[in-house]
């Protein structure tokens, strides 16, 4: 296959990846829910074959630095099938179990092989950028029209993946700011910006807007670098406390901005989330070293069979269900990546290492303080990451492909 016929098929498998990793916040917007398909399955299907083209259509240099972390994550997955077996759950164990050792491994193979093609990795971003401006303006024109309270509360429901799709493409809008050359355009990637933003502020997500605010301040000074980069990042953190400061002062303003509501008036969710980190050590502790099972947290914390109440963090997550080897795979996978990405950040394109960061910090802020170990988002955006140290080649004869 020849590189001209190859390039749409790169484009085509980023764009497929950006509906995946984003499915379930398109899910969350009415006209997508109201769709007779599936968008996870649709975008899924799509992706495996074209996924097996382009990589037999590119020549992969991996460096050696991701052997641990793939390693780790691969182990991790294996461990997790096997800690099954002494788990007191059944259908936590049903539902996650498929989503570990299935999606996983499929979504993290994908993040890499995507993230590290060039053509792929564009079209991620552009798409990725996309979907999220499709959100924001589809939540900001929900309010005017018909029942302001129906709308926030639908996005309540998935109030996470929503904002993290916003996140992630705010991240992206702040990188195309910087670059833009003429005043119009910058103009016009302020303004999408500021659409995202005030998006964000709707839904009820404090994490994704946390995770909005990190993105835009940090993927833009990866991007400049330097002087310029230091600068933006400077600017940023001082504009951030400015407005807390403002905020603060004249709280009338924050009426009707769900998510603020939540950050300034509701202790509760912190409060939970503390609760149950406190359960995740304590019963990490009883139960080591091998740990409650794969899904026997919830049963052992007194919740029973609910999925919704984990431990809301991956690494309490692996010790609590998988024991001391399930905390040190975890953190040979992730924390591997983060050394990795770390060591291989100086010898990657300003850009590329921004876009990725972009895309990767607003899931991994969220893995901190919330989403299960089965999210596929999660291992996408270490893939991703992980594809910094992936350098990828055309096929020089008809031999190699």
């Amino acid at each position: 296959m020849t590189g001209s016929v190859s390039i749409p098929l790169a484009a085509m498998a980023g764009s497929a990846a950006a509906v995946l990793q984003m499915a379930g916040a398109l899910k969350t917007a009415g006209p997508f829910a109201a769709l007779p398909v599936d968008l996870t399955l649709l975008s899924l299907a799509a992706l495996l074959p074209l996924l097996a083209l382009l990589l037999v259509t590119r020549r992969w240099d991996v460096a050696p630095l991701l052997a641990v972390p793939i390693a780790a994550a691969a182990l991790l997955w294996l461990w997790l099938v096997m800690a099954g077996a002494w788990s007191s759950s059944r259908l936590v164990l049903a539902q996650k179990l498929p989503e570990l050792v299935l999606a996983g491994p499929a979504m993290l193979a994908a993040g890499l092989l995507v993230g590290a093609e060039p053509v792929a990795r564009r079209a991620l971003c552009q798409a990725s950028l996309g979907i999220g401006l499709v959100l924001a303006c589809l939540i900001l024109a929900g309010i005017p029209g018909g029942d302001p309270a129906m709308l926030v509360e639908s996005a309540r429901v998935h109030h996470q993946l929503a904002g993290l799709a916003l996140a992630m493409a705010a991240s992206l809008a702040a990188l195309a700011l910087v670059e833009a050359r003429h005043p119009l355009a910058r103009l016009g990637w302020l303004a999408a910006l500021l659409a995202l933003a005030m998006a964000a502020l709707l839904p009820g997500g404090r994490t994704a807007l946390a995770a909005l605010l990190l993105g835009c301040v940090l993927a833009p000074a990866l991007r400049l670098r330097g002087t310029a980069g230091l600068t933006w990042l400077l600017a940023g953190l001082a504009l951030l406390a400015a407005g807390a400061a403002w905020l603060a002062l004249n709280p009338a303003w924050i009426e009707g901005l769900r998510t603020l509501e939540r950050l300034t008036a509701e202790p509760a969710g912190l409060e939970a989330r503390q609760d149950l980190w406190a359960a995740a050590l304590r019963w990490g502790g009883l139960a080591a070293p091998w740990g409650l099972g794969t899904g026997g947290f919830t049963i052992a914390a007194g919740h029973g069979e609910w999925r919704g109440l984990y431990p809301h963090n991956h690494a309490l997550e692996a010790l609590a269900e998988g024991g001391l080897p399930g905390l040190l795979l975890w953190c040979g996978a992730f924390g591997g990546a983060a050394l990795a990405l770390l060591r291989l950040a100086p010898q990657v394109a300003p850009a590329r290492l921004a876009r990725i960061a972009a895309l990767v910090l607003p899931v991994a802020l969220t893995i901190l303080v919330s989403t299960d170990l089965g999210n596929r988002m999660a291992w996408f955006a270490l893939g991703l990451a992980l594809s910094l140290g992936v350098t990828v080649y055309p096929a020089r004869h008809r031999a190699d492909v």
